[in-house]
């Protein structure tokens, strides 16, 4: 395996619009063992394992990035924990710690938590995001087809090993809006933070419209009904941030009614390898044979015209990212939630 070449000058991960990458979000896999509506198809078709990037490769292509000005990165899913080997990988990104990476988290809805948490933790992993959309039981188990228990479970194991997280929740009208307090008075008692998600068009069988969407004003609409609401200043998060009586802090990304692509600093690579410049993008950039040969190419010359070739087609597909949610044709989006991680 030949290392990233530290000669060559840092490429300036910046799109059209003056926007620069700093956050890298890595799928390892696109199976999970929930099948939560508004992410994965009715029927999905995994794709082959042997499609799947290797690790050596993945590792390349975050050290590169990394050494390109990426700061954060995520690993997604499907469900990361299903990827066997991810505590190990995530050990092995402690090493890009010295060369700036700055943070490493993971998403996941925490149904095999309990058993990775403290594997996680000694593995140097920073933080976790947890997607829980209903402390129902019944809803819960109608939302993704699994009972909640071994997710509170995960959770509860999460906070014993000291690993910080938030809770996502994503809202569907007619499905869970009804658990916006009882999440919230939940999320607070547990001292923990929470986050609600507008429902976005990423769902697997594509059947989103607007009319299923609980927006932002909707929520604030129905926080009100119990609590005082202070609007905080947004920082270079995609959350904009309510502070409740003035002592628990709820945040609320809004995608559909608040777009907030014009401060968007991050990038996606799926599980085959293949690097999105946008979560909402048709088309993006196949790099795993590239990178397949990187890691397996011995001959110095060959190694560094590869990388550079890496480094060209990167940059220039990073450059032409969209302006924004609004100006994309989603109709001819292919991909869907579950391959592209959140």
């Amino acid at each position: 395996m030949q290392d990233v070449d530290s000669r060559l000058p840092m490429i300036l991960l910046q799109d059209q619009y003056g926007r620069t990458k700093r956050k890298l979000r890595i799928s390892v896999t696109d199976r999970c063992n929930f099948k939560c509506v508004y992410c994965m198809p009715e029927h999905p078709e995994w794709m082959n394992k042997k499609d799947l990037l290797g690790f050596e490769s993945l590792f390349y292509f975050c050290d590169f990035m990394v050494q390109s000005g990426i700061e954060n990165i995520r690993i997604t899913g499907g469900e990361p924990l299903m990827r066997h080997g991810i505590v190990h990988f995530i050990q092995d990104l402690q090493s890009l710690r010295s060369k700036g990476l700055k943070r490493i988290s993971m998403t996941t809805n925490a149904h095999y938590l309990a058993k990775y948490a403290h594997d996680l933790k000694r593995a140097g992993l920073d933080d976790l995001n947890i997607s829980l959309d209903s402390l129902d039981p019944a809803q819960f188990f109608q939302l993704t087809q699994k009972n909640i228990q071994p997710v509170l479970e995960g959770i509860a194991a999460a906070k014993q090993a000291g690993l910080p997280f938030k809770i996502n929740t994503v809202l569907i009208k007619g499905k869970n809006e009804s658990q916006i307090l009882a999440l919230v008075h939940w999320a607070k008692a547990q001292s923990v933070p929470l986050r609600f998600i507008e429902f976005m068009p990423l769902d697997g069988d594509q059947h989103w419209t607007q009319a299923d969407v609980v927006s932002e004003q909707d929520i604030l609409d129905v926080l009100a009904t119990q609590f005082q609401i202070q609007e905080l200043k947004q920082a270079h998060e995609p959350a904009r941030l309510y502070r409740l009586n003035g002592t628990y802090d709820v945040g609320i990304i809004s995608t559909i009614t608040h777009s907030f692509c014009g401060e968007c600093d991050r990038i996606r690579l799926t599980a085959q390898g293949e690097l999105y410049n946008c979560l909402f993008a048709t088309q993006g950039l196949k790099l795993k044979p590239i990178l397949d040969q990187l890691v397996q190419q011995n001959d110095q010359e060959v190694h560094q015209h590869l990388q550079q070739r890496l480094s060209e087609q990167t940059t220039a597909y990073i450059w032409r990212k969209a302006k924004g949610f609004h100006s994309i044709d989603r109709q001819h989006r292919k991909i869907s939630m579950h391959m592209i991680g959140g």
